[in-house]
């Protein structure tokens, strides 16, 4: 799968971690940054990261920041993006398979190393299910992008 993985300083440590390993499960990853821990702002990657999405470069996205509270605030302001905060297993793959999430959220300060590994593979193994209530309300929220001038 083609993906896109950006974090800022405060999850830099396990983006960095999290990138390695998503290559040697064979995917295409582009990592968009940061590369140290020095101070960053979120918003700057993730709207690196969702634009990615946005123009088919990547098909999904991962964003690690220390809560992942600000990754997915910063990364559902763009249309066309649906980021989740997950930080368990069920919402990992719920996410996808009923929202159609094509970001996730992750807080480094909040899930350690193995369990982020799980979130992320459950994530990725999500299909989005083609039953009709969950097209039905994924469409719906993209009339609601677009009625208020974001698609």
């Amino acid at each position: 799968m083609r993906l896109v993985v950006g974090g800022d300083h405060a999850g830099y440590p396990l983006k960095r971690k999290m990138v390695e390993m998503l290559r040697s499960w064979g995917h295409d990853v582009t990592d968009v940054g940061t590369h140290s821990q020095d101070p960053v702002d979120f918003p700057d990657i993730a709207e690196e990261l969702c634009e990615m999405i946005r123009t088919g470069q990547a098909e999904r996205g991962i964003m690690i920041c220390g809560t992942g509270v600000g990754a997915s605030i910063a990364a559902n302001k763009f249309p066309g993006i649906r980021a989740a905060l997950c930080h368990d297993i069920y919402c990992a793959h719920q996410s996808v398979e009923h929202d159609d999430a094509n970001v996730m959220c992750l807080g480094a300060w909040v899930v350690g190393e193995k369990l982020a590994y799980d979130l992320v593979q459950a994530y990725l193994n999500a299909r989005h299910s083609q039953e009709n209530e969950f097209q039905r309300r994924v469409a719906k929220l993209a009339e609601i992008e677009k009625r208020y001038g974001g698609a």
